[in-house]
């Protein structure tokens, strides 16, 4: 069985509307897409210059949302993305100003170019959808994503996230290169300016939440459950893993392959929809013992080793 054809139109438009700026990268932005029904958060790895602000502006332009862009540098203060009192003086009272926090797409870029201080003012924000200053809490709105940028190769300057921040992303992505021909488009679609700021949206908020609330909906069947818990469990006790997946990896795991199911057009989940978001829900979530961090980028060999949990478990039929 299908997902309903009005859920598949609304999602398909998304993705469509999004390869209007980003070129022959169908499977990151279905991925986008899915973390976004997940209501996850994103960090993308990868090198400058491949569209990762444009990924994230074409998501928030395409459904309608406030979209906000924060450059994360060493000077950065946790006030600056979550707002700060202010004193009002004709009331003498003090006055919450929201900081960039407050949209509903937030791109945090150069996320590991700040103080791990600045970095754990995001953490209430991703896990709880709330900010709390000064013993006010103030709700965030809804839908709400985060998508965080970092360069895999240049470290100097940088502050590695903690694990508390990783595991708080549902996907860790990379778009890489584009091909030459989808590169020969970019260059002919900037000549006539910039094509983000043409796109209309597709979907509205409301319609956004209505499709996240959809994604409960999708079947997931027992065999399958087991099938996850097998790959998580398999990442605790692992001889090269010195820290496993966390229950609330399993948790995005099991959401995000519904998610993707729903992306996919289908109304259930498959083996295949869990084997290929192993790498991009998992490897961030793990930490490799010592002997196996010596060859190769932590990032390459944390997926190496989810690729062999992967090889040594039974697939259900």
């Amino acid at each position: 069985m299908q997902a309903g054809t009005s859920t598949e139109t609304q999602i398909g438009a998304v993705i469509e509307n999004i390869e209007r700026v980003i070129y022959g990268k169908r499977g990151v932005i279905k991925l986008c897409v899915a973390g976004l029904l997940a209501r996850g958060h994103m960090l993308i790895e990868d090198v400058p210059g491949i569209g990762k602000t444009t990924l994230a502006h074409a998501l928030a332009k395409s459904i309608n949302c406030s979209f906000a862009r924060i450059q994360f540098t060493s000077d950065l203060l946790p006030s600056d993305i979550t707002g700060v009192s202010v004193l009002d003086a004709r009331s003498k009272d003090f006055e919450f100003r929201a900081g960039p926090i407050f949209s509903n797409v937030v791109l945090a870029d150069e996320i590991n170019r700040t103080t791990p201080k600045t970095q754990s003012a995001l953490l209430e924000a991703m896990n709880e959808r709330q900010v709390s200053i000064d013993n006010v809490t103030y709700p965030l709105p809804r839908p709400f994503v985060v998508l965080a940028t970092q360069n895999p190769v240049e470290y100097e300057g940088t502050y590695p996230l903690p694990e508390s921040q990783l595991d708080r992303f549902t996907l860790r992505l990379r778009i890489g290169y584009p091909e030459k021909p989808d590169e020969v488009r970019i260059l002919h679609r900037k000549v006539l300016g910039d094509p983000v700021e043409e796109l209309q949206p597709v979907l509205s908020t409301g319609d956004v939440i209505a499709l996240q609330d959809s994604v409960q909906q999708v079947k997931v069947d027992a065999s399958l459950v087991d099938y996850v818990m097998a790959i998580v469990r398999e990442t605790r006790q692992h001889n090269d893993i010195e820290l496993g997946v966390s229950p609330r990896g399993t948790m995005s795991f099991y959401q995000t392959a519904q998610a993707y199911a729903l992306v996919d057009g289908r109304d259930y989940v498959m083996p295949d929809d869990i084997k290929g978001l192993a790498i991009a829900v998992l490897s961030h979530r793990i930490i490799l013992g010592s002997q196996r961090k010596i060859t190769g980028t932590a990032t390459e060999t944390a997926e190496n080793v989810i690729h062999e949990i992967l090889d040594g478990l039974r697939v259900p039929l």
